[in-house]
C-alpha cells in the first residue's frame, strides 16, 4: 500500500510517502526561524504558513519520487492533538485529495504516531511500555498493538520539552532551546543537588515539571551572570571562557539530567507495576527522545530490566510526516478508515476512537 502522510499539527508542514513500512520520500517546511522571532509558536502565523506550503510540498514530493498525482493509494493525516488552525489545513487538504482521487482517508493520533515511528527502522515488539516526551506532551503508554494504547500517566502541567524550552528562554537562548541546552551541557559536570527532582514524592505515574521551572527561575534570579547575551535566532550560542562557561555548562547539564532522571524514575515504576515479564520492549519517542541525557538514562534503565530500548533516529523523533504515513498504513491494514466528516482535535481534547471498519 502506498500511503501519503500529512503532518501540520504545529509549526512543521510535512508530507511523506510510505509503502509497506518503507519510506519512499518526504518533504518538509520548518517554520522554526519565523517563530523564533517571537520566542515561541504563533498559531495564526503557523496556520497561514501551512496553507502557503502544503500544496507545493505535495507536488515536490511526487516529483522527487517520480510518481503521478493519482499514485497514493491512501491518505493519512495528523488530526490532533495540536494547534486547531494548523490541523485544519492538513485535514482539509487530506480530505480534498482523498475525495478527488477516490482513496481511503484516515485521521491519525499524532501522539500514537510518534510512538510507532520506530517501526520505520526496527521491528516493533509488543507489548511495549512507551514514553512519549515532546514539547507539548509527556505520556506513558502500555502499547499492546498498533491499535491498542492504554494511557498510564501524563504530565499534569508543563511537558518535559516545554520546561527545557522555557529554561532556555530564561537563559537567553533562541527558540527552540531544548537542543541547545543538550549541546551546551555536553561538557558540563552534573550537580545532582542543584535542582529538585519534581513530583516523585508520590506513588503515581504522572509528571509535574512546574516546580522544576520555578526552581530554575529562582536560581537565575540569584545568579544573573548565568545568562547569554541575546543573539540572532539562527546563531547557536557559545559558552563564554573560564569559570562562567564551566558554570553555564554545569547548569545546562544538571537541568537536563534532572528532567532525564525524573522521566526514568516514573518509567521504572511503570515497568515494575506492569511486570517485566509482561513486556517485550520499551519505546522512547517524541522530540525530547533526541536528547542525549534522556536517551542515556533510559538506556541504563532498560539494561537494568534486560529489556530492549527502541528509539527512532533523530529525524523521526521530531514532528514528521513519515510517522503519520506509517501509522496510517498500519491502521488501514487493520481495516480502519474514516469517512470524510472526521474532525480535527486541538490540544487538550481526547482523540475519539471513531474509526470505521471496512
Amino acid at each position: 500500500m502506498l500511503c501519503l502522510g500529512i503532518e501540520s499539527s504545529c509549526d512543521e508542514t510535512a508530507l511523506a510517502l510510505v509503502s509497506d513500512g518503507r519510506l519512499l520520500g518526504q518533504t518538509l517546511n520548518s517554520q522554526a526561524d519565523a517563530h523564533a522571532l517571537f520566542g515561541g509558536v504563533v498559531p495564526e502565523l503557523a496556520s497561514r504558513e501551512h496553507a502557503r506550503f502544503i500544496a507545493p510540498l505535495y507536488d515536490l514530493l511526487l516529483e522527487q519520487c517520480g510518481l503521478r498525482a493519482e499514485a497514493p493509494e491512501a491518505v493519512a493525516v495528523a488530526r490532533g492533538p495540536g494547534l486547531l488552525g494548523s490541523l485544519l489545513v492538513g485535514v482539509a487538504f487530506a480530505k480534498a485529495l482523498a475525495w478527488a482521487l477516490g482513496r481511503p482517508v484516515i485521521g491519525v493520533d499524532h501522539l500514537q504516531a510518534h510512538v510507532l515511528a520506530v517501526g520505520l527502522e526496527r521491528e516493533l515488539l509488543f507489548p511495549a511500555l512507551a514514553l512519549l516526551v515532546s514539547g507539548g506532551h509527556t505520556h506513558i503508554y502500555l502499547v499492546r498493538s498498533p491499535v491498542d494504547f492504554t494511557l498510564l500517566g501524563r504530565s499534569l502541567d508543563d511537558a518535559a520539552g516545554e520546561v527545557l524550552d522555557k529554561f532556555g528562554k530564561m537563559l537567553g537562548l533562541p527558540y527552540p532551546a531544548g537542543r541547545l541546552i543538550d549541546f551546551l551541557g555536553a561538557s558540563g559536570t552534573v550537580d545532582e543537588k542543584m535542582f529538585p527532582r519534581p513530583y516523585l514524592d508520590n506513588d503515581n505515574l504522572n509528571f509535574s515539571f512546574s516546580g522544576l521551572k520555578t526552581a530554575a527561575l529562582l536560581l537565575l534570579e540569584k545568579n544573573s551572570s548565568l545568562r547569554f547575551a541575546p543573539r540572532a535566532a539562527s546563531c547557536d550560542p557559545e559558552l563564554p571562557p573560564g569559570d562562567t562557561g564551566r558554570a553555564l555548562a554545569a547548569l545546562c547539564a544538571s537541568y537536563a539530567q534532572t528532567v532525564a532522571y525524573t522521566l526514568a524514575e516514573k518509567m521504572r515504576r511503570a515497568i515494575k507495576r506492569t511486570g517485566v515479564d509482561a513486556l517485550r520492549s520499551v519505546i522512547l519517542a517524541g522530540g525530547v527522545a533526541a536528547n542525549s541525557r534522556v536517551r542515556a538514562t533510559m538506556d541504563v534503565l532498560c539494561r537494568d530490566f534486560s529489556l530492549p530500548l527502541l528509539v527512532p533516529s533523530p529525524e523521526f523523533c521530531t514532528d514528521n510526516a513519515a510517522m503519520i504515513a506509517y501509522a496510517g498504513e498500519l491502521l488501514l491494514q487493520t481495516g480502519f478508515r474514516h469517512d470524510l466528516d472526521f474532525s480535527a482535535v486541538p490540544r487538550g481534547r481526547k482523540i475519539p476512537d471513531d474509526y470505521r471498519k471496512y
